[in-house]
């Protein structure tokens, strides 16, 4: 029996997409605690170098990348600067995300078409990216931050592009898995209900949005970082190495009514 040596990532590398806070953050550090040299790839260069020092003050191996997703150019760079300095890149975590609550009738085009680039688009960019190198290494992991969102159309708060974005994802994570499975490389996707992030702030601060999200999670609370983090670390791991193509739903039991 292998026991935890299956979620044990000792001598990996694992680059976490807006790692520098939030989920990001959390599934950065639980990955450091498995293991893994975790690189904290986000645009905010502060924060990432303030996440990557907690790190490693903790007696992890981290290091800050500057990286916004949405710039192919940067991507490229980030790919060939991180296999010049580690050899490998053996695990991607698609984190980066963010979101605009609108109505769909008045929601701007800048607004619609920021959240589809980050939530969407960026996931591709990287996935193509990093997923090239690890096909030409072997094999790798990649695992996309999704949501509930990209199941079901939560209420009440309007989101329509990152719904449609994060449905994106669901079925990009799908489309990869078939494509690189016989190359070694798994993707799969972890979708979070209610999370107590700065994502969800302005929802928890919104008596009706927040009591109803309440009322439709069965176990009526919010999720923590870490919660999300282990079911990362599970389809980062070898403990899921038959695993590819899935969406691991992490929801309080909300999309179970």
């Amino acid at each position: 029996m292998t026991g935890d040596a299956d979620f044990r990532l000792d001598s990996k590398v694992a680059v976490v997409t807006g790692a520098a806070r939030g989920i990001g953050r959390a599934v950065a550090e639980r990955l450091a605690a498995a293991g893994a040299h975790v690189v904290i790839a986000d645009r905010d260069d502060a924060e990432a170098a303030l996440t990557s020092a907690a790190i490693v003050r903790s007696g992890g191996t981290a290091s800050a990348l500057p990286l916004d997703v949405t710039d192919r150019d940067q991507i490229a760079a980030a790919v060939e600067h991180l296999a010049a300095t580690h050899g490998r890149i053996d695990v991607l975590v698609n984190n980066a995300g963010i979101v605009r609550n609108a109505p769909a009738i008045e929601m701007s085009p800048d607004d619609w078409q920021s959240v589809i680039d980050i939530d969407l688009g960026g996931v591709f960019h990287c996935s193509q990216a990093f997923g090239r190198r690890m096909i030409a290494d072997g094999g790798g992991a990649i695992v996309n931050i999704s949501s509930i969102c990209g199941e079901v159309a939560v209420y009440p708060q309007p989101q329509v592009s990152y719904n449609a974005a994060k449905a994106g994802v669901n079925l990009l994570t799908k489309s990869l898995a078939v494509e690189w499975a016989k190359q070694g490389v798994r993707v799969n996707a972890v979708a979070p209900g209610y999370v107590g992030t700065e994502l969800t702030l302005r929802g928890r601060s919104n008596a009706d949005w927040f009591g109803t999200w309440m009322r439709m999670t069965p176990m009526g609370r919010l999720g923590e970082p870490r919660e999300i983090a282990n079911a990362v670390l599970f389809l980062a791991a070898d403990a899921s190495s038959y695993i590819t193509g899935t969406v691991l739903t992490v929801d309080g039991g909300y999309t179970a009514l």
